[in-house]
């Protein structure tokens, strides 16, 4: 354990694989090999099939046992899988960079919400939180290095201490160099560290239960503000009306960026206890969940006017030219109390819930710095009630949930979102209301370079979701069709130039947005293939709110099979991600939010990769040669505006548990 921490210096890349080999070895030393083969009857006994994984998800529904562990190979050469976010996102081209979700997907989280989520995927959020089950110690360690730009590091241990009380802990460093404008002095920068220190207790007659966590994260990125192109990076080598060569911006470390001394950063804290007692058996059940989160957002810029002259990135300095010190620090306190049950073919949950938060918001400058705060600290408490219900009998189900937050003095600011979904077999449909007012900065934004106030209706969404499973023997076929008719919807636009973030804006219009999506996993033999695309409609350049590619899918081909008398089990395969031409949101460091623009078209992205991946009992590696298509048909390719993503780089991994 003493040399654990030497991984965290993160010097370079070859240093942390050097001290991830050395780590392998000390790890394979006599001694330790001795103590496996003394006694191989404890290592048959514990492993993957007796350590088990809860959620909170878990322990509303009623389930007491969860699920195994996860040892498979297939997600560990899948970037997004490195995150606790899976879904498909834009980013700013590296890793720890600022996100948004790609695709379509309501939202339903109502009342108070800060609405500073671009680094949501990088923090443990509490249905993150793994709770365990174990019958021996846990360990799980994985180092995973994209050479020289990416890295994570984490380390996880549980134990039961006597037989209906688990304890352990999770940390997780991610880290990133620049691959854009590299100098000898500042090459870093992402640094995340992210610490959970969790228990879980079940009383021996199994009636009292409880799970709760203490979790912190913080998150720096060296913001850049994207590539700054030179009058050579013309096609006309800058004559007057030329227009800029975007394949000339792919010169990596050779090229200039727009921000050289700005930082975000992102630190968040979270206290959670959730417990329940069963009154009458499985049948009434009361349960009690208490939160206390912190989370704050500090945008800085030693610079923002260099040599005195106006960064032009920034559309105005509205308190100071010598630096930006902007932060928002949002806390809330959330009591739920409910009841539950769950029968054969029955199960419901009722619950009501009490928050009460605060938003502070300041910009210090000058010297001595001064503090300013217009906005003034901001505070309320809200009360939501909510539910959920569902009924199966055979192939048949419907469920139906839903939660409420009223507003006594003005109704038409009721909040809600009510869902309903019927199941006949491999089919089923989903009905899905809300009504979701702007988040806190939406509302509201004071800083160096913006300032807004608004006084925005609710968001209202009508979707409709139709689902089609089936598995047939070793292939599985789904496809899902969606459409959602959206009112109110607030966004984030340009200014005037559309090239600056103006500020969020309410659409007047109604808009339609439908997707297709098709999923496909199959084997012949010991050839595997899984592919998924998604097709969406009505949120392409015509929209001005909201943008999507019309198309964005996966797919992978691999082949697996064991080696050594079934010593080693292996993959080697191919995986590649495609994304339609669409014009990308931009994104506002200082303000932390994408806007959409109307001036830079992304083109169509192919990307393929190559991986290796192997099995040794309790260890899985992967080597991977991530964007192999890389100059062909392009040098490179842009996630966001002026934001060119990582270039052809070889990635390796290893993930290891330890069952005693």
């Amino acid at each position: 354990m003493a040399d654990f921490p030497l991984l965290f210096l993160y010097k370079t890349p070859l240093r942390g694989l050097l001290l991830a080999a050395l780590l392998g070895l000390g790890l394979l030393s006599p001694r330790a090999g001795r103590a496996q083969i003394l006694d191989d009857s404890t290592r048959n006994r514990y492993g993957a099939h007796t350590t088990f994984v809860l959620k909170e998800r878990d322990l509303l529904r009623g389930d007491t046992v969860g699920r195994v562990v996860d040892s498979t190979l297939t997600r560990l050469p899948q970037n997004r899988y490195w995150t606790h976010d899976t879904t498909f996102q834009q980013t700013l081209g590296y890793f720890g960079a600022a996100s948004r979700p790609l695709l379509w997907e309501a939202n339903r989280q109502l009342g108070a919400r800060l609405g500073r989520t671009v680094f949501d995927q990088y923090a443990r959020g509490p249905e993150d939180v793994n709770y365990y089950d174990t019958r021996s110690p846990y360990t799980f360690f994985r180092f995973f290095q994209g050479n020289p730009y990416e890295q994570v590091f984490e380390l996880g241990y549980a134990r039961s201490l006597k037989k209906h009380f688990n304890v352990g802990f999770n940390y997780e460093r991610f880290g990133a160099n620049k691959a854009i404008a590299v100098n000898n002095t500042k090459t870093g920068q992402v640094e995340h560290n992210n610490f959970v220190f969790f228990a879980r207790y079940e009383s021996p007659n199994n009636r009292y239960r409880a799970m709760g966590h203490f979790a912190t994260a913080r998150h720096t990125v060296a913001e850049q503000g994207g590539i700054k192109p030179l009058a050579t990076d013309t096609i006309n080598d800058g004559q007057p009306g030329s227009k800029f060569d975007l394949s000339q911006l792919f010169d990596y470390q050779r090229e200039e960026v727009n921000l050289t001394n700005a930082k975000n950063r992102d630190s968040r804290d979270r206290l959670r206890l959730l417990h329940s007692y069963q009154l009458l058996g499985r049948g009434l059940t009361a349960y009690h969940l208490i939160e206390w989160s912190r989370q704050l957002n500090k945008y800085v810029d030693e610079q923002p006017s260099p040599n005195g002259v106006r960064n032009p990135f920034y559309p105005i300095n509205r308190l100071s030219t010598a630096t930006t010190d902007d932060r928002a620090e949002f806390r809330q306190l959330e009591n739920t109390v409910g009841v539950m049950g769950q029968s054969q073919r029955v199960s419901y949950r009722l619950y009501g819930r009490y928050r009460y938060y605060s938003l502070e918001t300041r910009s210090a400058f000058g010297a001595p710095p001064v503090v300013k705060d217009t906005l003034g600290r901001q505070t309320g408490s809200q009360l939501f009630a909510g539910g959920t219900a569902a009924f199966q009998y055979r192939q048949f189900a419907i469920e139906t949930a839903g939660e409420i937050k009223p507003d006594v003095k003005d109704p038409l600011k009721l909040e809600y979102w009510l869902s309903g979904l019927a199941r006949l077999g491999p089919l089923s449909g989903e009905l899905l209301l809300t009504s979701v007012a702007p988040t806190l900065t939406e509302q509201q934004f004071f800083g160096n370079h913006f300032e807004w106030k608004n006084d925005f209706k609710n968001v209202q969404v009508q979707q409709l979701r139709v689902r089609a499973a089936q598995q047939l023997g070793v292939h599985f076929v789904e496809v899902v069709g969606t459409g959602a008719l959206l009112n109110n919807y607030i966004y984030y636009g340009t200014s005037a130039d559309e090239r600056h973030l103006r500020g969020p804006r309410q659409a007047d219009d109604k808009y339609v947005i439908g997707s297709l999506m098709g999923h496909y996993r199959g084997s012949v033999g010991k050839v595997f293939f899984e592919t998924q695309a998604t097709y969406t409609a009505g949120a392409n350049a015509d929209n001005p709110a909201l943008r999507i590619p019309a198309v964005v899918g996966e797919g992978r081909v691999y082949y697996q099979g064991y080696l050594f008398k079934k010593a080693l089990f292996g993959q080697v395969g191919v995986q590649g991600y495609f994304q339609s031409r669409w014009q990308a949101y931009d994104y506002s460091p200082s303000t932390q939010q994408f806007f959409v623009q109307d001036h830079f078209t992304i083109r169509n992205v192919p990307v393929a990769d190559v991986f290796v991946n192997a099995d040794i009992k309790t260890v899985g590696v992967f080597l991977k040669m991530a964007y192999l298509n890389q100059f062909a048909p392009q040098n490179g390719y842009f996630t966001a505006p002026y934001y060119a993503a990582l270039p052809r780089r070889l990635e390796f991994g290893l993930r290891w548990q330890f069952f005693n």
